[in-house]
């Protein structure tokens, strides 16, 4: 089902040609993405884990194509106030407890954590259609590795 997204910041990453950073938290975020990269199941949608294109316990990766799983990213732009791309209505859908921005891309779909800190960020390949099926084997870990932020 979909609802209306509003979210809190936390530690910040940047792009650059060769894919999505390594997010790099600290403090209780990192100790957080630690504990949910311990928590993640070895397989997603069917697929099974693989190896990220940079080893780190803030990223996993399943399958190729590749769903892609990043712990402690920036607040996407639709959700900063004052961005270009504001939009405090953005698509969200709660799937088994666990509440997702829903980005569609090129390709697929990006789906960022929202009421969690820190954010989680998946990127599902159109390949995988319905995207959003990757989080249900996700969501047992994110609820349980990644605390509700406090409204």
């Amino acid at each position: 089902m979909l609802a209306s997204a509003l979210c809190g910041a936390v530690a910040g990453c940047s792009t650059d040609d060769a894919g999505p950073a390594v997010p790099a938290p600290s403090g209780e975020a990192a100790e957080a993405c630690r504990t949910l990269h311990a928590a993640l199941p070895e397989r997603v949608a069917g697929l099974e884990r693989g190896e990220a294109r940079e080893s780190s316990p803030y990223t996993a990766t399943w399958g190729d194509p590749a769903v892609e799983l990043r712990c402690g990213v920036a607040k996407p732009e639709v959700l900063r106030p004052g961005s270009e791309h504001y939009n405090p209505t953005s698509d969200a859908a709660e799937v088994n407890g666990v509440s997702w921005l829903l980005e569609e891309q090129d390709d697929g779909y990006r789906f960022t954590t929202t009421e969690r800190a820190p954010r989680v960020e998946v990127t599902v390949p159109a390949a995988y259609a319905p995207e959003i099926g990757a989080l249900t084997d996700l969501a047992d870990a994110v609820r349980s590795a990644v605390p509700r932020q406090a409204s």
